[in-house]
């Protein structure tokens, strides 16, 4: 696995400026510019200034070193605003804006600057942290100027881009570059994993949820990330695709209010060398297969484990994540053909768009107030909420979404899986509430975070 502890992934994006390997020859070439597509671009590109209310707790022991330590995460919270400030692209003339999650997720209050100085409230249509986008709407707004989207399919490695966004928060700045790589898929931005393209153009701090374009003008992708060891662009910046917006963009429009991925229900690993030696492959390539759900499309379409695929809608797919971002861009509903390797032989198939299985059902249960454990939320765990919460797709039992006040002072936290309340082993979200009804004053709460089991004892 690559590895990159010594560096810093900072939400902003990134793109640099490349010299000419000769000089101009004539004087058509010495007048060459990007000022026709900036004109053509800029207008579309926006700046974002947001602000978020966050619970922050405050311990009268927080400067000094030994119980500020002893008591971190205790003490009184109170309300303390943030700010961020980022950038956006407008795709259609009435006020639909796309941005980065981490620039606009949760705010409280947005203001949107356009680049002729025009300002706009906004209020977020759809959200989403794990592909770090989100879709705004300004309030009455018209005729606004807009960027079309190219195919990112089409993007080829050594295109020439531009990047557009307000870094530092000095105003609208325009650098340049070329598409570096495709397919980057070995990197996360905050909570969330990603597939990107990948841009040698000079990015920084603001330019979060700017634009990516082609030299025709046309969004390529959203700029989201850089790789750096300073906090500043050394050229490797990344940018969402714009087929994964376009499907966004769709969804806010269509009124869904949380976005929805087609669920795969299989795990598997790239094809390295060794591995395709193994496999009879002359060249290593694909995803092979290495645990399918029962219910999954993959199994209902003919696949085992084992199995290796090479292509999807056409397109080669190398790693697990380039596999959920093709069926991510084409949404759920119809299918998608594939292209694998069973037993040596190249076969085809067409995979079902789905969204992952609700069964069994969730079952929320929220445990009364008069409770030692009251506010402790749960759900039943099932595919959909396996996915939700990144769990191992055979993941069973019942998963906290809200600790609630003791629970949560303790240390119980949301996404863990409850194994055990006091003498009650914790099967589905009806034994929380059977257990929650003790009247003891001595806890304890076994449970499963990140794969390792926890135990919380306390008193009350």
């Amino acid at each position: 696995m690559t590895r990159f502890a010594p560096f810093l992934i900072v939400l902003l994006s990134a793109l640099p400026l490349r010299a000419e390997t000769t000089v101009p020859r004539s004087a058509a070439e010495i007048t060459l510019s990007f000022a026709p597509i900036v004109k053509q671009a800029a207008p579309a590109v926006v700046n974002i200034y947001a602000k978020r209310v966050v619970a922050t707790r405050v311990s009268p022991f927080a400067d000094d070193p030994f119980f500020g330590e002893f008591f971190r995460g205790q003490g009184r919270t109170v309300p303390r605003v943030q700010n961020s400030l980022g950038s956006g692209v407008i795709l259609s003339a009435d006020g639909i804006v796309v941005s980065n999650y981490h620039v606009v997720g949760q705010a409280t209050e947005i203001r949107v600057v356009l680049n002729d100085r025009r300002e706009f409230d906004a209020e977020v249509l759809l959200g989403d942290q794990e592909s770090d986008l989100a879709v705004l709407k300004l309030k009455d707004a018209e005729n606004l100027p807009a960027l079309a989207l190219r195919d990112s399919n089409t993007v080829e490695v050594g295109d020439l881009v531009l990047a557009i966004g307000n870094p530092f928060g000095i105003g609208q700045t325009v650098s340049s570059g070329i598409v570096s790589g495709l397919a980057r898929s070995g990197i996360s931005v905050g909570s969330g994993r990603g597939y990107f393209i990948q841009t040698d153009a000079a990015i920084n701090p603001g330019n979060s949820g700017g634009a990516l374009v082609d030299s025709q003008g046309r969004l390529v992708g959203i700029n989201t990330a850089i790789l750096t060891r300073s906090g500043g662009s050394n050229g490797i910046g990344f940018a969402i695709p714009a087929n994964l917006v376009q499907r966004f963009v769709a969804a806010a429009a269509a009124g869904e209010t949380r976005f929805a991925r087609p669920w795969a229900g299989v795990s598997g690993q790239a094809v390295d060398g060794a591995m395709a030696e193994a496999l009879g492959m002359t060249i290593p390539g694909g995803v092979v297969l290495t645990e399918l759900h029962p219910d999954s499309p993959f199994r209902k379409a003919g696949l085992s484990v084992g199995d290796v695929v090479i292509e999807m809608g056409g397109e080669p797919v190398n790693s697990p994540q380039e596999m959920i971002f093709r069926m991510t861009a084409e949404g759920i509903g119809g299918g998608l053909d594939i292209v694998y390797l069973s037993d040596g032989a190249e076969r085809r198939a067409r995979v079902a768009l789905v969204a992952a299985p609700e069964m069994p059902p969730r079952a929320p249960l929220t445990v009364p107030a008069r409770s030692v454990l009251g506010g402790l939320s749960v759900v039943n765990i099932n595919p959909a909420v396996a996915s939700e919460y990144g769990l191992a797709m055979a993941a069973e039992g019942v998963l906290v979404t809200d600790p609630g006040d003791v629970a949560g002072r303790v240390g119980l936290r949301p996404g863990d899986v409850l194994l055990r309340v006091n003498d009650t082993a914790v099967r589905q979200t009806r034994d929380v509430q059977d257990a929650a009804r003790a009247t003891s004053r001595t806890w304890l709460i076994e449970y499963m975070r990140g794969g390792q089991r926890g135990v919380l004892r306390f008193r009350v």
